[in-house]
């Protein structure tokens, strides 16, 4: 089967490669074709060769697809069915999922995921013909008929990371002001969820053009930065997607006192600096780790069947046929998903 492949060059090139298919390991796996592959803000950094994961290996994480096949311990899902995947794999049955907290789900390794090679677990990548699912009962999610698997493709990670980031504040303080920061989209998911949620203002920080412009279509005030400032206006519910250490110190410092902030940044290297004197000064409850896939899903999907549009942050679509050139394009702010056409 083919699969594109991510090189590590700092030139955005991809390359497609031919592969053994995966088949069925253990009773509980699927087979799953993907029907549409949307690219992640992290897949953004990995094609750009800003990430630390090592050697060409298969890309794609963010997917919807078609069951193929099933092992014979696979109880919810009929060969046929459209599914959103979570992005990690998790058992769904240890201590840890069992807390809803699948991101760090006891029988795989930490940091386990789809598309990025050893560093994830070696699961391979959604950009393939084929993919295998481990334990399909705990990490696929039957579509409803009216929601689109192309226009949820992203539902499982960056949608659902921006979900997180401010639903549960918004249900502890209805009508909370919200200031999100960063770019990719994460935070125009962030403000989409919670115009959504009922959110009071909503603010985004950004040096990109197009999420400012399209943050503003979603009603929310545009905070154009060339640099970080030390702090914006104090916020209740903050987010943070900066992936800059100045970047989150100047969110954390506009958290109101007792607010809340989530961080989305991944900050690879070294130890990160934040501003804690003030933090505890301000008794900032501050949050960070990566989205709980499998537990966040079915609130995604019971949203977008509520009339949450995915589509609303302005994605560009593509097909495998042309992904290559597609991802190479600009700008590269915007979401691209890609359909396995």
């Amino acid at each position: 089967m083919r699969a594109l492949f991510a090189t590590g060059q700092k030139d955005r090139t991809t390359q497609w490669q031919e592969v053994e298919a995966p088949s069925l390991i253990a009773e509980t796996d699927a087979l799953v074709r993907p029907l549409a592959v949307a690219l992640c803000d992290l897949d953004r950094l990995i094609i750009e060769g800003r990430s630390p994961f090592p050697g060409s290996f298969m890309l794609g994480h963010e997917f919807t697809g078609e069951v193929l096949a099933i092992g014979s311990e696979v109880t919810g899902l009929n060969v046929g069915d459209v599914v959103l995947a979570s992005f990690q794999p998790s058992c769904g049955a240890c201590p840890r999922c069992s807390a809803r907290h699948s991101s760090v789900c006891s029988s795989v390794a930490n940091g386990s995921m789809y598309g990025i090679g050893a560093s994830g677990g070696d699961w391979g990548g959604a950009l393939a013909d084929l993919i295998r699912v481990p334990w399909a009962d705990a990490n696929l999610f039957k579509l409803p008929e009216q929601v689109d698997p192309v226009a949820i493709a992203s539902g499982a990670d960056n949608l659902a990371d921006g979900l997180r980031g401010v639903e549960e504040p918004l249900l502890r303080r209805p009508a909370a002001s919200v200031l999100v920061a960063g770019g990719g989209s994460i935070p125009l998911y962030a403000v989409l969820c919670a115009r959504f949620l009922g959110a009071g203002t909503i603010s985004v920080a950004s040096a990109d053009p197009f999420v400012l412009a399209t943050a503003e279509q979603l009603g929310a005030e545009c905070l154009p930065i060339e640099r970080w400032p030390k702090r914006f206006r104090s916020h209740d519910v903050t987010v943070d997607c900066t992936n800059d250490e100045q970047g989150l110190s100047a969110i954390l410092r506009s958290t109101e006192p007792y607010g809340e902030c989530s961080s989305s940044s991944i900050f690879f290297g070294g130890p990160t600096p934040i501003p804690l004197f003030e933090l505890n000064m301000r008794g900032i409850h501050f949050h960070t780790g990566r989205v709980n896939s499998a537990a966040v899903v079915p609130r995604v999907l019971e949203l977008v069947e509520a009339g949450l549009d995915p589509g609303a942050i302005d994605p560009v679509f593509a097909t495998f046929a042309d992904l290559e050139e597609a991802a190479a394009a600009e700008p590269f702010s915007r979401k691209l998903i890609v359909s396995n056409a």
